[in-house]
């Protein structure tokens, strides 16, 4: 018998594809899907609200909107309620803006007994940090060439 370290790695992924669980892919993208849109629903609904009590405008709505999601959010991850709805959900919750608050929240959680400075502090944007940068970076480059169009008069 060969016991070359090619013949075990083999062998071994053999092994590991007879016993690995076959995910159900379809479901998973419907559920996101759903998960997904009704995340978005309810976002609507919340802009819808606040334009007809608050006298928001179109324009305007979206930055409270957006906070209160990620407010709703941070308070359903601190009771333990958001993590069993991502787990059926799956990509529905993290691809939208709940995502973001659920990444803040869960590291300040987990790193809450290291102390507010140290712990929360220095750890709660390690996860959300890079959606951050890039995001302001890109809406930064994204802004850039609309007023480079907008000054040769392209649009």
């Amino acid at each position: 018998m060969d016991k070359s370290p090619s013949t075990t790695k083999t062998q071994y992924k053999k092994l590991a594809q007879k016993k690995e669980l076959k995910r159900p892919i379809l479901k998973n993208c419907i559920n996101a899907f759903f998960f997904g849109g009704l995340i978005c629903t309810i976002g609507q609904g919340i802009a819808t609200f606040y334009m007809y009590f608050f006298d928001f405008t179109e324009q305007t709505v979206g930055n409270p909107t957006t906070a209160t999601l990620i407010f709703i959010t941070m308070l359903l991850t601190g009771f333990g309620v958001y993590d069993h709805i991502a787990q059926f959900a799956g990509a529905g919750t993290a691809v939208p803006v709940t995502g973001f608050g659920n990444a803040v929240i869960s590291a300040a959680i987990e790193h809450r007994s290291e102390g507010f400075v140290q712990g929360v502090g220095g750890n709660m944007f390690k996860l959300a940090g890079s959606v951050i940068l890039f995001g302001v970076f890109s809406a930064f480059i994204v802004a850039l060439i609309k007023t480079l169009l907008l000054e040769w008069g392209v649009i």
